[in-house]
C-alpha cells in the first residue's frame, strides 16, 4: 500500500476532485522543471504510456494527449476536434455533466441530440437504439460514465453494446471514474475517454488528458473550433517532440502526477483502488443510514465515487450550518446538484480511508445539531 494518508492538511476533503492527496504526491511539486528539457518531457511520456496501459490490454491502437486546463477544457478540446464540421453529436444526458457536454456542442455550432432521462434516471438504452436506426447523421455518441451530479454510475457496457451495433464513434466522459474503476476501452469500443488529473488517479488539478484510437483521431486534422483547444495539434506536437506540448505546460502538476501514477502502481493498479473507494462507500453509506439519512439513489445506480444524501427532515437542517460544523472538525463536503431537490454530497476518492471515513461519520453525528437532545 502506498502513503494513502495524509499529515499535513487543515481538513479532509470528501469531493469528487480536486481531492485530498498525499503528502508524497505535493511533495513532488517541490521542484521547478523547465519545459524544454528532455528530463521533464521524459516525465510526460511516461505519463502517456502509463495511462495507456490502465485503459487497455490492446495498447497499440490508442494514444494519449495531456491538456491544459480542468476537466471541462478537455472536454470541450474533444467535442471540438473530433466533431468534423458535418458531424452530428448524440448526448446521453442524466445530470449536469452530460448536459454540459450538449452546451459545449452548442456553443461550437455542433448539430446535437440531447436523450435526457432526467437526473435521477437510468438512460434509456432502447430510446438510444431508435434514435440511432432513425438518424444516420448521428456520428458521433458522448455519455458520463460517473454522473457526480447524483453519484449514479451508467451503464457504459450497454451504451457500447448499442453504439457498436450502429457503428457510430463513441466519446467516453470518464472523468471521475477512470483510475478508480475497472475498464477496458478498447472492449468497450470507446474512441475517445477523457479524464483529469485531479480525480481517481489522486494528482492536483492543472490538466486533463484523453486516450484516442489512434485510426479514428488521425482522421481529425483541421476540424478544431479553437486555436488552443486543438487536440490534434496538440497531439501532433507530443508526438513529434518527446512530449513537448504546444503552449506553457503545468510542469509541477505533471510531477505530482506522474508521483500519482506511482502510487497508484504501489496500491496495486486499479483493481485496488477501486476495491479502497467501495469499502469507503459502504462505509459511509451503512453509517450515514444508520444515523438517519437516506441516499438519493439505489445501492445498484450507485457508484463508489460520490454519494448524494437527501436532507434530513428537520426544518431547523441548513446545508451552510452542516457544512461549517463538519468543516471547523476537519471534513469538508459538497453540496448539492440536483435540480429541485434538497441533497448534499460526500465523495470518498482520494486519499481517504474507510477509518478516515468513520472519523467523518463521527463528526456527522456530533454535528447533528437539528436533532432534539436524547
Amino acid at each position: 500500500m502506498s502513503n494513502i494518508e495524509s499529515t499535513n492538511n487543515p481538513y479532509l476533503l470528501l469531493t469528487p476532485g480536486p481531492l485530498t492527496t498525499s503528502d508524497t504526491v505535493r511533495l513532488a511539486m517541490m521542484k521547478d522543471w523547465c519545459t524544454w528539457d528532455d528530463e521533464y518531457n521524459n516525465i510526460v511520456q511516461g505519463i502517456r504510456k502509463d495511462l495507456i496501459q490502465l485503459a487497455t490490454t490492446n495498447t497499440e491502437k490508442y494514444s494519449t494527449v495531456l491538456m491544459q486546463g480542468s476537466g471541462t477544457f478537455s472536454v470541450e478540446s474533444v467535442i471540438g476536434t473530433a466533431i468534423p464540421r458535418d458531424g452530428k453529436l448524440l448526448v446521453i444526458g442524466n445530470g449536469a455533466y452530460g448536459y454540459r457536454i450538449g452546451e459545449i456542442a452548442e456553443m461550437l455550432n455542433i448539430e446535437t441530440v440531447m436523450l435526457d432521462s432526467g437526473e435521477v434516471s437510468d438512460p434509456d438504452i432502447d430510446e438510444l437504439d431508435r434514435t440511432l436506426a432513425a438518424d444516420k447523421g448521428i456520428t458521433h455518441v458522448a455519455v458520463v460514465h460517473c454522473e457526480t451530479t447524483t453519484g449514479r454510475l451508467n451503464p457504459i457496457e450497454k451504451v457500447s453494446g448499442v453504439v457498436k451495433k450502429h457503428n457510430r464513434i463513441f466519446i467516453l466522459d470518464a472523468m471521475s471514474s477512470f483510475g478508480g474503476i475497472e475498464m477496458d476501452i478498447d472492449q468497450l469500443g470507446v474512441h475517445y475517454l477523457i479524464s483529469s488529473a485531479n480525480k481517481c488517479i489522486e494528482g492536483v488539478p492543472g490538466f486533463g488528458f484523453i486516450i484516442v484510437n489512434k485510426d479514428e483521431f488521425e482522421k481529425c486534422g483541421g476540424n478544431a473550433r479553437s486555436l488552443s483547444l486543438d487536440l490534434y495539434n496538440q497531439w501532433k506536437t507530443m508526438e513529434e517532440n518527446n512530449g513537448k506540448w504546444r503552449f506553457t505546460s503545468p510542469t509541477h502538476v505533471v510531477r505530482a502526477f506522474a508521483q500519482a501514477l506511482k502510487e497508484l502502481q504501489e496500491e496495486g493498479g486499479v483493481a485496488a483502488r477501486a476495491a479502497r473507494y467501495r469499502d469507503n462507500q459502504r462505509t459511509l453509506v451503512e453509517g450515514m443510514r444508520k444515523l438517519g439519512f437516506t441516499t438519493l439513489l439505489s445501492d445498484e445506480n450507485q457508484s463508489p465515487i460520490i454519494t448524494s444524501f437527501n436532507f434530513p427532515d428537520a426544518d431547523s437542517f441548513t446545508f451552510a450550518e452542516f457544512y461549517s460544523r463538519l468543516k471547523t472538525k476537519g471534513f469538508v463536503i459538497y453540496p448539492g446538484k440536483v435540480t429541485n431537490l434538497d441533497t448534499f454530497r460526500i465523495g470518498n476518492i482520494g486519499a481517504v480511508t474507510p477509518e478516515k471515513v468513520n472519523d467523518l461519520l463521527t463528526a456527522i453525528e456530533e454535528s447533528s445539531y437539528w436533532k432534539s437532545p436524547v
